[in-house]
């Protein structure tokens, strides 16, 4: 009879760490994945610069007279 109380208890703590250690990892993950909300949006138009080719979402590109620019830089070099 000892060893069944004993036994049981220790299933009971196992149980009980188990469930809190699993309730943790739930919480880091949801914590870990970003919200839609705090990126761009869902479809995201990739541009290249009309100067140096390289590669933007359009919502960060300058508009030219012609093209989608990288920096003010670029654009000032491309329009003059």
């Amino acid at each position: 009879m000892k060893y069944a109380l004993v036994f049981g208890l220790v299933l009971v703590v196992f149980w009980l760490w188990r469930s809190s250690r699993q309730a943790r990892a739930n919480d880091k993950t949801q914590n870990s994945i970003p919200k839609k909300s705090d990126s761009y949006p869902k479809s995201t138009e990739i541009v290249a610069c009309a100067v140096c080719q390289v590669h933007l979402p359009r919502i960060d590109a300058l508009t030219g007279r012609r093209g989608l620019y990288c920096s003010a830089e670029h654009r000032q070099q491309a329009d003059d």
